[in-house]
């Protein structure tokens, strides 16, 4: 789920805007391995840190997206303040943009797994928590 909406965002809607702002940094051809690292990572940590939690505790659905959002924007800060630190002429719009899509593409992919999660009829699950 998140290769794919990530995938949409940087192929789609937001290519341009990349390429207009970093367009002086990116590589004419990506290397698949570390990107295969990156949602691996990404994914795996979302799962234990707040999907599995939910499952496990009595805890509401708005406090596992809450988690979710929170997690995306810290991630995606992590990467584009470190950035804007170091890195001369980094766009401070590029900054901005990536941590609102972090959480946004955090709490949307959190939401979708609950949602499948609560499909599967985990124990005790539901989403009216």
């Amino acid at each position: 789920t998140f290769l794919f909406i990530d995938l949409i965002w940087l192929s789609f809607l937001a290519k341009d805007f990349y390429n207009n702002n970093l367009g002086y940094l990116l590589r004419d051809d990506y290397l698949l391995t570390p990107i295969a690292f990156f949602y691996l990572i990404f994914t795996f940590a979302l799962y234990i840190l707040i999907i599995k939690p939910y499952m496990l505790s009595k805890e509401s659905l708005k406090n596992a997206l809450i988690k979710g959002l929170l997690f995306g924007v810290t991630t995606y800060a992590t990467y584009d303040l470190t950035n804007l630190a170091t890195i001369q002429n980094w766009p401070i719009i590029v900054t901005v943009v990536d941590i609102i899509w972090g959480g946004l593409l955090s709490f949307t992919v959190t939401y979708i797994q609950l949602i499948a999660v609560n499909m599967l009829k985990m124990p005790s699950l539901t989403l009216s928590k």
